[in-house]
């Protein structure tokens, strides 16, 4: 008894030593971060940009992945289910906290490890360069002409640009069609290709082409005018007090040991600081807001309930 106790003395201490030498040796190999939208939207250039700075930190190569569908509930539930083991990061979005609401799916943000905060983007109402409306009254009383013949593109049902042209629509007393698109690009897309009216996404989604001559922005739902298009009003100077933002943040598996979320944090924080990144999110006209894992979850916590109160005045939230 005495030796068999010896014995697994001996193990327990061998394989925590092991368990000890493998968490000093992270990074041993690439990581994988989760993208759960598609290629070209927001969230994915904003990803990629950020991980490519954060190569050189972490010390190997950061492959980003897209895992689409479901209103970002792929996404996300794949990088809930991952491996805790530090090599499958995720970045996870505003939808994160839209979903369960609705009763879409079986976890929340509190099934997660949050590392940091690291933007949050107002919608902005954007319509093709020809459309006969230059203003956010303008398109809103085109609407009320035209009950229901409006289709406005969102990312997902119920996801947040979804959710962003419902309380505009609700605000001002309009009726539209919500058209979902898997992701924010495609539904830009369709917007360039005259197949919807308008979409309401973030600026850096649709920064391209309307410095491309293709699409206008009638007005965004922030506090501030957008720094790369000065020119456009907010929503509340044309007399619709509507304020609504999406974000991003970067999250792991829950189990992640305590050092190497301290590793992947850190390697991304100064990616986030570096020089040739803030630079990039200024060009991409994407508005940075980082916040700690300690801030980050608290964020989190409130967002949900006031997300949640949103969902129900739409009527979007499961009953």
């Amino acid at each position: 008894m005495k030796l068999k106790s010896m014995l697994v003395g001996v193990a327990a201490l061998v394989a925590g030593a092991f368990s000890v030498s493998a968490m000093a040796a992270y990074p041993d190999k690439p990581v994988t971060v989760i993208c759960p939208w598609t290629a070209g939207g927001g969230t994915d250039v904003l990803l990629r940009a950020l991980s490519k700075a954060a190569e050189k930190h972490l010390g190997q190569t950061i492959n980003v992945v897209n895992q689409t569908g479901g209103a970002g509930a792929i996404g996300h539930n794949a990088i809930r289910a991952a491996r805790p083991d530090g090599y499958t990061v995720g970045m996870i979005t505003f939808e994160l906290n839209s979903l369960p609401p609705q009763g879409l799916v079986p976890f929340t943000w509190k099934d997660f490890d949050p590392l940091m905060r690291i933007n949050s983007d107002p919608a902005a109402l954007t319509v093709r360069k020809d459309a006969p409306y230059s203003t956010v009254r303008g398109f809103m009383d085109y609407a009320k002409e035209h009950p229901g013949e409006i289709t406005i593109g969102n990312s997902a049902p119920g996801s947040v640009w979804h959710i962003a042209a419902g309380l505009a629509a609700e605000k001002t007393g309009v009726q539209v069609k919500h058209v979902p698109f898997d992701g924010a690009q495609p539904a830009v897309t369709s917007l360039v290709g005259g197949h919807i009216k308008a979409v309401a996404v973030s600026v850096a989604e649709v920064r391209g082409q309307v410095q491309a001559g293709n699409l206008k922005i009638l007005g965004v739902m922030s506090a501030d005018r957008d720094k790369i298009f000065p020119d456009v009003p907010t929503f509340k100077e044309q007399g619709v007090d509507v304020q609504f933002y999406t974000w991003r943040g970067l999250a792991v598996p829950k189990g992640v040991p305590a050092n190497i979320k301290a590793k992947i944090s850190d390697a991304y924080k100064k990616a986030f600081d570096s020089p040739e990144f803030q630079e990039f999110a200024a060009k991409a006209s994407l508005n940075l807001a980082y916040q700690n894992a300690a801030d980050f979850t608290k964020f989190l916590d409130q967002n949900y309930k006031d997300v949640e109160a949103v969902m129900k005045s739409l009527g979007l939230a499961k009953k």
